[in-house]
């Protein structure tokens, strides 16, 4: 089941001439993190394959979503509905937490156990001479599964309703963070140089300092006013388009204009250059129209259709980051687009249908991506002779 190949002869033949190449100018990265990576990495013993801290950062933070889905499936739990209460009662009367706060530093825990995991897993590799295309691959394609799993945390500190941002908009929330993780292959595909946002570590750092926070004061801290009528999740909401596309598009196209002046990069064609965007763009329309013109999305059950837009999305991008690291062509529409629009069709033209075709559309997306990822690790082991998880014996 799990030995199809995705992979062509030319894109293992780009895997092979493959350089990594990526530049990290962030300040907090470059003077704090990595000094501390530095140590960290050294207590790491040098049999633990660097993809096993890769995995084990991306499980930490797939327990995170399992766990407050366990709590607040629904996104209700930080609702004063859920607690029969109004902001009155609950500031004279007290407020009974439906969320455990020592959930929230378990989360905020396990989040940073993920962040500082990522950050050594390519330092573990180099200290045991095992770099490769592989760990790149493998991480990056992890990353792209993780964008979705953070937001969707933080969502349940401010629930859907009582001082929030609507299911509506928290789904644009989640697809400019999709986007902003997305442009910078897409840089990297026509660059041939992966520029590290800053927005990465900073949002790291927010979001578990956001979850120590919430530990300690609950999420009735969050039920506020900070300006106007502008509530602190409408705070969250402007910081997240502030930080992410708005600031990472005019640093990626100036540095893909730079290369094309300085003659550095890939020096795509026009189409050729834009054309990783048709597939982003396609499933972004498709599931944006779905959910505009639903009489149940995104309302109806709204954290599966996280799981749904994460996992397609990473799907996407997982295939352009082959396609740029093997230097090959990128595809221009991701076969799961079709599904996506007959299921999208059926629901809107047969809307008691609607639950079966986003249940079943949903389930089908994530076989295929859990089947292109291991299909394809699975043929860059055999390729290049290695183990995933184990670190073979040197002969020497």
């Amino acid at each position: 089941m799990f030995n199809y190949k995705y992979l062509s002869r030319e894109h293992l033949e780009g895997f092979d001439n493959y350089k990594y190449m990526a530049i990290d100018t962030s300040p907090l990265s470059v003077y704090v993190m990595h000094p501390f990576w530095n140590k960290v990495v050294e207590l790491v013993p040098k049999w633990i394959a660097p993809n096993v801290l890769t995995f084990a950062g991306f499980m930490l933070v797939v327990l995170n979503f399992l766990m407050l889905s366990y709590y607040d499936y629904d996104y209700y739990a930080a609702s004063f509905s859920a607690n029969n209460a109004t902001l009155i009662d609950a500031t004279t009367n007290g407020y009974e937490e439906v969320i455990p706060k020592s959930l929230w530093f378990i989360i905020a825990v396990f989040l940073f156990l993920a962040y500082t995991l990522d950050g050594i897993d390519g330092k573990q590799a180099r200290r045991t001479q095992t770099s490769g295309p592989l760990g790149e691959l493998f991480d990056h394609g992890l990353d792209s599964y993780t964008v979705f799993f953070i937001p969707a945390c933080l969502y349940s500190i401010f629930g859907r309703s009582d001082y929030s941002i609507p299911p509506i908009r928290i789904y644009y929330v989640m697809w400019n963070l999709l986007l902003n993780f997305y442009l910078s292959h897409w840089e990297k595909y026509n660059t041939g140089v992966l520029f590290l946002p800053w927005g990465y570590d900073f949002s790291m750092w927010a979001s578990t300092l956001c979850f120590i926070w919430t530990g300690v004061n609950g999420t009735l801290f969050y039920k506020k006013y900070i300006y106007g009528s502008m509530t602190l999740a409408h705070g969250f909401e402007l910081a997240i388009y502030g930080t992410g596309v708005v600031t990472n598009l005019p640093v990626a196209l100036y540095n893909i204009n730079k290369s094309y002046k300085e003659r550095t990069g890939k020096m795509r064609s026009l189409s050729e250059a834009l054309r990783p965007l048709w597939s982003f763009t396609s499933v972004f329309v498709i599931s944006s129209v779905w959910v505009h013109c639903s009489a149940r999305l995104p309302d109806y059950d709204l954290r599966m259709l996280f799981l749904l837009i994460g996992t397609l999305f990473s799907n996407v991008a997982c295939r352009l980051i082959v396609s740029q690291m093997s230097n090959q062509r990128c595809e221009a529409i991701n076969w799961l687009t079709w599904p996506l629009l007959v299921s999208a069709t059926v629901s809107l033209t047969l809307p008691e249908y609607e639950p079966t075709a986003f249940y079943g559309f949903t389930m089908l997306t994530l076989f295929a991506h859990i089947h292109y990822g291991t299909c394809v690790v699975r043929q860059m082991c055999d390729h290049f002779r290695v183990s995933c998880f184990h670190i073979k014996q040197r002969a020497d």
